[in-house]
């Protein structure tokens, strides 16, 4: 079940196309608002928050057992099926964690919190996304040593080297933004619940 690149690619194409609604919401909620008042106020409120809210919330913890297959054995707990078997679910089900909070907010940025909230969730989407792509991308090629730009020695890498290096960027940064996604979803659910 290892994801190839061309797997990964269209991932990552359907990753871009579930980001497009949060950059046209401007223009369609408000013509949601005007034409179907109703649908809008449902969409926007009450019980189909809370249910598709779960459902993120569901997705999340989901994505969090990465973390306890890769880390169980320090932390004495034991996580059935391979490393490979368990980062393979966690890239299909950050893809069906895009598409539940595109339903979850309507496509919507939000304003302040949430919108910071959502800037940062959409980073770590695409960090992780293209961040695996380029990786897969680089170990399928045989050459030994990588050109990033051709015939300019200074900018050759050894293959092994440019993809530790590489993993260890965008692994990092994709750390940072799920520590900072975690404290915020906790922001997130206090404030949906208890400052309403």
């Amino acid at each position: 079940m290892k994801p190839t690149f061309p797997s990964l690619a269209v991932l990552t194409a359907i990753t871009l196309a579930l980001l497009v609604p949060f950059f046209l919401s401007d223009w369609y909620l408000p013509a949601l608002r005007d034409n179907a008042f109703e649908l809008h106020q449902m969409l926007r409120r009450g019980q189909y928050k809370i249910v598709t809210g779960f459902i993120c919330l569901g997705f999340f913890v989901l994505e969090m057992i990465l973390t306890l297959r890769k880390r169980g054995r320090r932390w004495k707990v034991k996580v059935p099926g391979t490393i490979l078997f368990w980062r393979s679910l966690h890239i299909f089900l950050g893809v069906g964690f895009i598409a539940i909070t595109a339903i979850h907010t309507v496509g919507s940025l939000g304003s302040t919190f949430n919108r910071v909230f959502l800037v940062v969730f959409i980073a770590l989407a695409l960090i992780a996304m293209f961040g695996v792509a380029l990786e897969t991308r680089l170990v399928g090629i045989s050459d030994r040593k990588i050109a990033l730009v051709p015939s300019v020695d200074a900018l050759t890498f050894p293959k092994g080297q440019l993809i530790r290096n590489l993993r260890s960027a965008w692994l990092n940064i994709h750390i940072v933004l799920v520590s900072a996604f975690t404290a915020m979803l906790s922001i997130h659910i206090f404030l949906a619940f208890f400052y309403q």
